[in-house]
């Protein structure tokens, strides 16, 4: 059966076509897939699942009629939308994923991430990082008002775009002694992850072994996606947006 895995759509008010290709994708290319996986980031932001905006109902509703098809949906946090949680994932039909996660796919391990804990040269972001998904921050977090998370959340993007434009390409990339140490720590030949924005497939040594690992692509000109099916190898597909 085939398996999909997508990431980095990005999906917000601003960017309709996004949101039309992503509800294209589902009707055109997921219907009969046994499996979807959302690798992160798959809105811009995320300040809790009580906002329940027009896009956020509408991309719900149209994940769980892909799951009431027989599809399974697995979503994964990303650095945009690490606060989606449980009640989304339930209007939604689908399962909130840890990051990482090993799966077998089509009889090979492979472990799937968002991918920016594999940025660790960006050493400011991962301190970051470790302080939003601490469970008590967020817990602080999601107890003020909305309309101060909904501040915050514009805050914090602004910030990102003025931190990111300063810094080095290679530093927002992952570090390739991570990768291979992380793959090694799991015992998996395969890595799937998105957050680069830098779709490509990657051949490398793990535990002395040939290895892989598959760089899914964001939705900001074209739509990317990972087809995975029995006796062939996992491939990167593209459509213009």
């Amino acid at each position: 059966m085939t398996t999909l895995f997508i990431s980095d759509l990005h999906l917000e008010e601003s960017r309709p076509d996004i949101t039309g290709a992503f509800l294209g994708f589902l009707k055109e290319e997921a219907p009969g897939a046994e499996k979807l996986y959302i690798l992160g980031d798959f809105f811009e932001a995320w300040i809790g699942d009580d906002e329940r905006t027009p896009l956020q109902e509408q991309v719900a509703a149209a994940l769980r009629a892909l799951s009431e098809n027989g599809t399974r949906i697995f979503l994964m946090h990303g650095n945009r939308d690490f606060l989606l949680g449980e009640d989304f994932c339930d209007r939604a039909g689908a399962t909130l994923l840890d990051d990482p996660t090993l799966i077998d796919l089509q009889g090979t391990p492979t472990l799937l991430m968002h991918g920016d804990s594999l940025c660790t040269a960006d050493v400011e972001y991962q301190k970051f990082r470790a302080n939003m998904r601490n469970p008590q921050t967020q817990k602080l977090i999601l107890a003020r008002p909305l309309k101060d998370r909904q501040r915050m959340a514009r805050q914090l993007r602004e910030l990102s775009m003025a931190t990111n434009r300063g810094k080095a390409e290679d530093i927002m990339d992952v570090t390739p002694d991570e990768v291979v140490r992380v793959m090694e720590n799991h015992n998996v030949s395969q890595l799937i992850h998105g957050h680069t924005h830098r779709p490509a497939e990657h051949e490398l040594e793990v535990n002395g072994e040939a290895a892989k690992r598959i760089v899914l692509g964001d939705w900001d000109e074209n739509v990317w996606w990972l087809d995975s099916r029995p006796g062939q190898k996992p491939e990167l597909k593209k459509t213009p947006l």
